[in-house]
Parts: structure tokens; C-alpha cells; sequence
């Protein structure tokens, strides 16, 4: 982590405190969910939409996030995937809560999912932390700070050969109106690349771009809480994220485009 003795008054000290403040968080969060792990036969699956569900344990999760964040009488603002999904971004400190990214994953007992949380100050990302609930990997970035994973300095992969590169995705499942332009892109991709990844948690697949597993990543539509963290983490790493037109990404209703600098570009222009 950087190191901010010299000045407690300084943007960056704030923003280290907030990440240790949403990294215990979400430390806490993930032992939650590990607690629940005998039950998951056990769970009723709740359904929110067309293939979208939702289980006790992401709602008990979120509850104990928003508890610990935004207690009453705090002057912050919270956003989170199942309690408070339409709020807008405030001024002071916003936090932007995915209670278990990949619940589909989860709900399966498939190993990949996650808790995600990122925090912004003035609508500005400032702290991020994605926590791999089966794996115990803890990725982390403050703003001008860096990124970690696990505590150590993490950087995008520095391929730049699309014939060596894997590439992670997303597909619009949900969004079936979505699928026909994403079967468009999907075979230019397959067709010069050495591979393509699907984990089912964009949580996930941002953060393996930004400790280099992957070269780059794209979905056609993601939520705020599905890349808040991830979108400091791979900025931090020394990556480049935007939506598919070139527009450098924030935490919106979205697509993503992911990677190193030289593979972002590259699939940009393949998947136009």
C-alpha cells in the first residue's frame, strides 16, 4: 500500500483510509457468505428476472455491508444491487455495493463469485476492493495509489499479440435482445485470440484483467455495481477501461471494454 505518513491531511491518506475501511467491509462480507456455504442446497432461489436470482445470502449480505457503511446518521450515500439498485450518485462519499457478484455462480456452488464494493468522493472513484469469495483473493486500488491483489502491486498482462491472448466476456443472457450483436462480435474474437474465459462475475473478470491473467474483457451491459471496483482497479493496474464506443468507463448502466493499452484497442476495433 502507498505509503501517506507524511500527510494525514492529504487526498490520498483519505482515500487509503476509506479502502481499509471498505476492505474490512468486505473481508467481513465474504466470511458471511463462506458461513452459509452448508445451507446453499438448502436456499430458495428467488427469482428478480429472466434468469436473474436472488437468495437470502445476498440479501443478508448486502444488509450487513449497508449496516457497517452506512449506518443512521452517517452523511453518506449507498447504492447497492438488491436494496437500493436506483439510487444516484451523491456528493461526499458514495458507496457502490455488489453483495455476491455471480449469485447464479454461487447458487450452483460453481467457485466463482464475489463481493464488490466501490467507494467515490465527489463522483470521483477513490477506493475499490473485490474480494474472490472461494478463492480468498483480495483485490484492492486507491485513486493515484496503485492496485493490489492480496497486498501486492498488481499490473495488467503486457501482451500485446492478439494470437497469445485470452480474453475474458460476458454474455447478455438477460437481455436477449442483446444476444444478436454479441454473436456478431464473439467469432472475430475467437477467430485471432488463443482463447475466451467466462467466470459469470465481471467482479472477477476486471479484476484477472487487472493482475494480468487475462488480456482484456468485454460485455455489452453491466450495472454500476458490477464494475465500480473494477473499473479503479484496472485504471490502477495501468489498464484502460471504457464502453464500447471509447468512452472511458464510470459506474453506470454499460458495456465494458477492458485490457492492457494495446489489447483495449485491439478489441475495440474487432468487436465494432
Amino acid at each position: 500500500m502507498p505509503d501517506t505518513s507524511a500527510d494525514h491531511s492529504s487526498p490520498l491518506h483519505r482515500d487509503v483510509a476509506l479502502l481499509a475501511e471498505i476492505e474490512r467491509v468486505a473481508q467481513d462480507a465474504a466470511a458471511f457468505i463462506r458461513s452459509h456455504d452448508g445451507e446453499r442446497d438448502a436456499l430458495t432461489w428467488d427469482i428478480k428476472g429472466e434468469s436473474d436470482f436472488v437468495s437470502i445470502v445476498d440479501r443478508g449480505t448486502e444488509q450487513r455491508i449497508r449496516a457497517a457503511l452506512a449506518p443512521p446518521g452517517r452523511d453518506v450515500t449507498f447504492i447497492g444491487e438488491e436494496s437500493a439498485p436506483d439510487v444516484m450518485i451523491g456528493s461526499g462519499i458514495t458507496f457502490i455495493v455488489d453483495p455476491l457478484d455471480g449469485t447464479t455462480n454461487y447458487l450452483h456452488g460453481f467457485p466463482a463469485y464475489a463481493v464488490s464494493i466501490g467507494a467515490l468522493v465527489d463522483g470521483e472513484l477513490a477506493a475499490g476492493v473485490v474480494v474472490d469469495v472461494p478463492r480468498d483473493e483480495c483485490f484492492t486500488a486507491v485513486r493515484n495509489g496503485g492496485a493490489f491483489r492480496n497486498g501486492h502491486p498488481m499490473r495488467v498482462s503486457r501482451i500485446t499479440d492478439p494470437t497469445l491472448a485470452l480474453i475474458a466476456t460476458g454474455m447478455p443472457f438477460r437481455k436477449p435482445e442483446q444476444i444478436a450483436r454479441y454473436l456478431e462480435q464473439l467469432p472475430k474474437v475467437l477467430a485471432t485470440t488463443s482463447g475466451i474465459r467466462r467466470a459469470g462475475a465481471a467482479a472477477i473478470d476486471l479484476a484477472h484483467v487487472a493482475c494480468g491473467r487475462v488480456e482484456a474483457f468485454w460485455e455489452t451491459r453491466l450495472a454500476p455495481w458490477d464494475v465500480a471496483a473494477g473499473i479503479l482497479l484496472i485504471r490502477e493496474a495501468g489498464g484502460v477501461i471504457t464502453d464500447q464506443d471509447g468512452t472511458p468507463s464510470v459506474p453506470a448502466l454499460t458495456s465494458v471494454v477492458a485490457g492492457n493499452p494495446a489489447m483495449h484497442r485491439w478489441l475495440i476495433d474487432t468487436i465494432r
